[in-house]
């Protein structure tokens, strides 16, 4: 199967100052090498401040490995022409009420990125909007909608739809359950296993969420300090992880289970 996806050698370092008097830190994230399906899921774990999030930012575009490069479709991503990547590979953010515009309507958010990335005219633009409000769960009506008047489950399809907006081939999903509470968070986890089912889309998840991993993921990469110290078939990793870092991460995800069966 050819990957859709094909990370080789992505090494990126910055500096930062923790605070105000500390002295400067280097973080160096990779070399790191992982290929994606399509179809395929894979979740990023790792504690706070391994690289998730950094991957993500990567993939997506957002910023530019220093070494190595990305493959999408087969084609190297580095030479790729930019609004083709933007169309093929999507992002799903945590916090939706920070990135949600709440002097914009939900159909204004999503006119944006079909303005941008389509010469698709404005009816068309606002049927398929429609259509992508129906494909997440939500109504037509929503179009109207602004941030403030939704709950956080609607937002959350929002943000969904908005991925979805460019009939991407990959979404990338960075803690996209952190902010949900668990009846909500379920709902969503079954609207995007849903979606991938009858979209054929492949996925990557940043998560600190073990159960959701365990259930959603195909493969699994395990991140700390910025190296990938594991990475398997996902039931394998869960059944005998290797790595210091995974067995404590799977031990405190069983644990959880355990206490929960127990009080109940």
């Amino acid at each position: 199967m050819t990957p859709i996806l094909q990370a080789e050698n992505i090494e990126y370092t910055f500096k930062f100052r923790p605070s105000f008097f500390a002295a400067k830190s280097i973080f160096e994230l990779g070399p790191l090498s992982f290929s994606l399906n399509t179809g395929e899921t894979i979740a990023i774990i790792g504690n706070n401040g391994s690289g998730k999030s950094l991957i993500a930012k990567t993939l997506v575009g957002a910023i530019q490995p220093q070494k190595g490069q990305i493959s999408l479709l087969g084609s190297n991503e580095n030479h790729a022409n930019k609004k083709t990547r933007t169309k093929t590979i999507r992002m799903i953010f945590q916090h939706n009420q920070s990135i949600m515009n709440p002097a914009l309507s939900v159909g204004s958010m999503l006119h944006l990125p079909l303005n941008l990335n389509t010469s698709l005219g404005y009816s068309a633009r606002r049927a398929k909007i429609e259509q992508t409000l129906l494909q997440v769960g939500l109504l037509p009506e929503h179009y109207h909608f602004y941030r403030d008047m939704m709950s956080d489950g609607q937002q959350q399809r929002v943000a969904i739809a908005r991925a979805l907006i460019l009939d991407p081939k990959i979404v990338v999903a960075d803690e996209p359950f952190a902010a949900l509470d668990p009846s909500v968070r379920s709902q969503t986890v079954n609207l995007i296993l849903k979606l991938q089912k009858e979209l054929g889309l492949a996925f990557i998840f940043i998560s600190h969420n073990m159960g959701i991993v365990r259930h959603i993921s195909d493969k699994v990469i395990v991140m700390d300090k910025g190296k990938l110290v594991e990475h398997g078939n996902t039931q394998e990793v869960f059944k005998d992880p290797q790595h210091p870092v995974t067995k404590k991460l799977v031990d405190a995800h069983f644990n959880l289970v355990s206490k929960h069966f127990e009080s109940t």
